[in-house]
């Protein structure tokens, strides 16, 4: 089969994660502002969720050059 690589689906959901991840940077700590370890675990999970994005968006599907 001719173009099968051009077929595939690409859409891994890589910015939606990128998208979630920040808004939970952004926001998360001020909806509980009397509780700081709920803020926190917000921008850890913040950060884990974009960098899982990040890595499904743009390195995963790169292919390494020597």
């Amino acid at each position: 089969m001719a173009h099968n690589q051009h077929n595939k689906s690409r859409n891994s959901g890589g910015f939606a994660l990128i998208i979630l991840g920040a808004l939970l940077l952004f926001l998360a700590p001020n909806i509980h502002p009397t509780s700081p370890e709920l803020g926190i675990l917000a921008l850890i999970g913040g950060i884990i969720i974009g960098g899982i994005g990040f890595y499904l968006k743009f390195i995963r599907g790169r292919e390494r050059k020597i």
